[in-house]
C-alpha cells in the first residue's frame, strides 16, 4: 500500500489523524462531559470520534445522539441491538474508525482528556504498532485492582505477554494493527489477545487516572470472569496442555500410590484406610470436573461459532454532517503531500 492509499480511508475520505473509539454501557452522566472535552484537543491533521452504544440500559443513546447534532467534529455513534460486552463493542467501533491512529479509552472520565494528545504523539514519535498506557496508581477498588493484577499475570503465561505490559483499555493503535485485528469475526473477541497475535512493535506510557466521576463500575465479578475465559480460552491452548500435564502427573502419582497400596498388601496387614481413599477419590473426581470443564468450554465456544453467533449486531449508525474545520482539512491535505 502507497502512502497516498494510507492517507484514504475506508469510506474513500481523507485519512484523519486519530479516531477515539469509546464503547458506553450506563455512560449518560459523564459521556457528554468527555465529548466536549475531545472535541477541543488540537489535534494535528484532524480528528473523530466513534461511540459506541452497547445496549445501555439509561438514556445513553439520547444523550449521544445529541452530542452527534451538536459535534464540532465528526463523529459516529454505533448503537448496538443489545448489549455484548465492552470487548465486542470496541470491535464494532474499530471496524468505523478511519484515523492513521486509533485510541480507544472507556466512558467513565478516569482517563483524562488531555492525555489523549500526549498519548498521540508518543506513537507518532515511537512508530509501535501498539502504546499501552499504565499508571502509578490506580483508581479502582481494591478487589478491582487484584483482578487485574491476576489477569495480567495469567496473560503473561497464556499470552506470552511481554512482562512488566500492563494490558489497558486506554491504549493507542495503528491503522495497520486495527486493519488486522478486525479480521477477527468470532463471537468472543479479546482485544488484547488479538493485538498480541498481531503484532510484538509494543510500547508503553505512563498516564495519569483519575477517580471514577460519577456512579459505579460497571465490570462486575460475573463480567471479570467472562472476559478472563476469553482471554484464557479463546487466544490460547495452554488451558488444555495444563490439563494434559495434570492429568500425566496425576497417573504417576496414582501409580505410585497403587504400588505403595501393593506393598502394604503384601508385607503388613493394611489399615482400614476409608479416610485416605475418600480423600484420593475427592481429589481425582475434582480434577477430572476441572479438565472436562475446559474441554467443554473449549467445545461450547466452538459449537457457538460454528452456529454463527454474531460478535455484535448493529441497529443503526448516525454520523454527524461536521465537516473538518479549513485549518485541519489543510492540515490534512499537507500530511498526504508529504
Amino acid at each position: 500500500m502507497t502512502e497516498g492509499e494510507q492517507s484514504v480511508s475506508r469510506a474513500g475520505s481523507l485519512r484523519l489523524a486519530l479516531s477515539i473509539v469509546i464503547p458506553i454501557y450506563n455512560g449518560a452522566r459523564s459521556i457528554s462531559e468527555l465529548v466536549h472535552a475531545l472535541e477541543e484537543l488540537p489535534i494535528w491533521g484532524g480528528h473523530e470520534v466513534i461511540l459506541v452504544n452497547d445496549g445501555s440500559p439509561d438514556n445513553s443513546l439520547d444523550v449521544c445522539t445529541a452530542l452527534v447534532g451538536g459535534a464540532r467534529v465528526p463523529i459516529t455513534l454505533v448503537n448496538l441491538a443489545r448489549n455484548y460486552g465492552e470487548h465486542n463493542a470496541v470491535m464494532a467501533g474499530l471496524r468505523h474508525a478511519s484515523g492513521a491512529h486509533v485510541i480507544t479509552m472507556d466512558d467513565d472520565l478516569q482517563n483524562p482528556p488531555e492525555e489523549v494528545e500526549r498519548l498521540l504523539a508518543f506513537a507518532q514519535r515511537s512508530g509501535d504498532d501498539v502504546v499501552y498506557t499504565y499508571y502509578e496508581e490506580k483508581q479502582h477498588a481494591a478487589w478491582r485492582n487484584l483482578g487485574s493484577r491476576f489477569t495480567n499475570r495469567v496473560a503473561d503465561f497464556v499470552l506470552e505477554k511481554p512482562n512488566g505490559l500492563y494490558l489497558s483499555s486506554f491504549r493507542c493503535i495503528s491503522a495497520f494493527a486495527v486493519r488486522e485485528i478486525i479480521r477477527y469475526q468470532g463471537p468472543f473477541p479479546y482485544i488484547d489477545g488479538l493485538i498480541l497475535q498481531v503484532t510484538q512493535n509494543i510500547s508503553r506510557l505512563m498516564v495519569r487516572h483519575l477517580s471514577r466521576a460519577s456512579g459505579r463500575s460497571n465490570y462486575t465479578l460475573r463480567r471479570l470472569l467472562r472476559l478472563w475465559m476469553s482471554m484464557f480460552v479463546n487466544f490460547s491452548v495452554m488451558p488444555l496442555r495444563i490439563s494434559t500435564i495434570t492429568g500425566f502427573v496425576l497417573s504417576g502419582l496414582g501409580a505410585i500410590g497403587g504400588a505403595i497400596v501393593i506393598g502394604e498388601a503384601l508385607l503388613y496387614s493394611p489399615p482400614e484406610g476409608w479416610a485416605s481413599l475418600m480423600a484420593a477419590v475427592l481429589l481425582l473426581s475434582g480434577v477430572q470436573l476441572v479438565i472436562l470443564g475446559i474441554v467443554g468450554e473449549y467445545l461450547g465456544r466452538l459449537y457457538l461459532t460454528a452456529n454463527g453467533k454474531p460478535q455484535s449486531v448493529i441497529r443503526e449508525v448516525r454520523r454527524s454532517q461536521t465537516s473538518l474545520p479549513a485549518e485541519a482539512q489543510s492540515m490534512v491535505q499537507l500530511q498526504q503531500r508529504v
